[in-house]
């Protein structure tokens, strides 16, 4: 429609207005309305289990044709696999692979994998995707890139090289040919790290060869091992493809399991395995009551409180690392722990006529949780190396009998304890677990670059491959270590001043 006005000196000009907003506009917007009621209602809490227990069949049915046991490749994973179908976790991450920031993440190691291979000659990697793909970039390149680097770390033989296997029809050539490209300085990050590769290469008799699984393309038949035998990882991709987010007519969701903060109301995949069939015959309005309820019942308080117990970090006798669940006060010498509040009534006021009981030293680190407590820990990693100095000896001559056992807490025991144990891993002791004299330098509530020097007496050098280094000790003891980029930001901060 064209409308006709006229400007201030009598001349006519032409504007276009959109029809919608002139003829029908209550109509487009109760249409938009609708649009985004129909959406919700697809995307509703009641269609994303039903579309996790559909995808959750199929990866069972992979795992049973190749009789390799399933890993969660998480967060994601674990909604597709019941907890007694589930081996174990791996780690992996989609942004490792996208395109053009290919990377083999010397922050998440997964050497777990390799004991799970060696136990059962294969395994299974569960993840979706709710993009509209066929396959996460966490299947179709990380694990791809990691196999090929765990090669050429363990099999120091051409023969076994079979570079990096990409599915063809999710990565081009070219893409495949960049990737490879970067492979011989991945594989010199990973050998900075100094891993043991000899007690890991006695525990696998053949190198690790990736296959791609998909609804679309569920079964392929493995290749013949006559000629060159290889440990299969099977990368399942369980969710079915479709395009665009939702499948109106089937109601299904395509990775359904992903983001699930937006949608679970605090429900978790132990819960819903636990409690599937009176979940999925609830009513989406009763839905958020119900997971509230089996949130706060006593059940799930009893599951909560049985936290693993803490991690000891090889290959130091001393450190321990774990959530603040798993604090008992009458087993360690000393508590550092990373939270805004205290977990426990500091030591001095328990009872002093108990002599049965050790008396831990609590260091209280009053951090929030999540990314401000990451940047607040910059303000407090100050305090760790005088705290533990007298726990630990200033020298040789000052070491305890027996090795004091010390724990790193946060809320998740995954990040805030992970980077403050790293502090103290890169202070105190040397590259085979040993505690060594405490730097001069650190004894000063100052944070100075000292790359590249090596100070008098029991100076260190630090730079970022020794902070490597111990990290990769951590995540080789503790998996599920997560420590984010400003938990490490803050660590290199404490240890180089920057």
């Amino acid at each position: 429609m064209v409308l006709q006005t006229s400007n201030a000196v009598g001349a006519t000009t032409s504007s276009h207005t959109p029809t919608d907003s002139l003829v029908f506009p209550l109509a487009s917007q109760n249409f938009a309305k609708t649009l985004s009621a129909l959406k919700q209602s697809t995307l509703s809490i009641t269609n994303r289990l039903a579309s996790i227990h559909h995808d959750a069949l199929f990866a069972q049915q992979v795992a049973d044709h190749y009789k390799f046991p399933l890993v969660a490749n998480e967060r994601c994973g674990s909604w597709y696999i019941p907890p007694e179908s589930k081996v174990g976790s791996a780690y992996f991450k989609s942004t490792d692979g996208h395109q053009g920031q290919w990377s083999f993440s010397t922050r998440r190691l997964n050497l777990q994998i390799l004991d799970l291979v060696a136990d059962h000659k294969g395994c299974v990697i569960v993840d979706s995707t709710r993009r509209g793909k066929s396959m996460p970039d966490a299947l179709s390149k990380t694990v791809p890139i990691w196999c090929a680097v765990m090669n050429r770390l363990l099999f120091d033989d051409p023969g076994h090289d079979d570079g990096v296997n990409t599915p063809m029809t999710v990565v081009s050539r070219s893409e495949q040919s960049q990737i490879e490209s970067r492979l011989d300085a991945f594989v010199l990050d990973a050998k900075c790290l100094q891993l043991d590769t000899a007690s890991l290469r006695q525990r696998l008799w053949a190198p690790l060869r990736p296959f791609f699984v998909t609804p679309d393309y569920p079964f392929p038949d493995l290749p013949s091992q006559a000629q060159q035998p290889y440990h299969p990882i099977i990368c399942l991709t369980t969710s079915h493809r479709v395009h665009g987010t939702e499948n109106p007519e089937q109601n299904y969701i395509q990775g359904a399991g992903d983001d699930s903060e937006s949608w679970s109301h605090g429900l978790t995949p132990e819960l819903f395995w636990r409690h599937k069939d009176t979940l999925m015959s609830t009513t989406e309005a009763e839905l958020p009551s119900l997971i509230a309820s089996l949130i706060n019942s006593p059940e799930h308080a009893r599951m909560q409180s049985q936290s693993p117990a803490a991690t000891l970090i090889p290959p130091t006798s001393s450190i321990y690392i774990g959530s603040i669940d798993s604090i008992d006060s009458n087993t360690w010498d000393a508590v550092i722990c990373c939270n805004s509040t205290t977990p426990f009534v500091d030591s001095q006021s328990k009872d002093q006529n108990d002599s049965t009981k050790r008396k831990p030293r609590l260091l209280h680190l009053p951090v929030p949780h999540g990314k401000l407590g990451s940047r607040a820990l910059r303000t407090q990693l100050h305090l760790l190396a005088p705290f533990l100095q007298p726990v630990l000896g200033t020298n040789q001559n000052d070491t305890p009998a027996e090795p004091p056992k010390i724990l790193f807490t946060c809320p998740s025991g995954t990040d805030l304890a992970v980077g403050t144990a790293l502090v103290a891993l890169c202070l105190f002791f040397d590259d085979d677990g040993n505690r060594r004299g405490y730097p001069e330098y650190a004894t000063k509530h100052e944070t100075r670059q000292i790359h590249g020097e090596r100070p008098e007496g029991n100076g260190i050098t630090m730079d970022k491959i020794v902070i490597r280094r111990r990290l990769a000790w951590i995540t080789t003891a503790k998996p599920d270590a997560r420590p984010s980029r400003e938990t490490l930001q803050a660590v290199n901060t404490c240890l180089m001043g920057r």
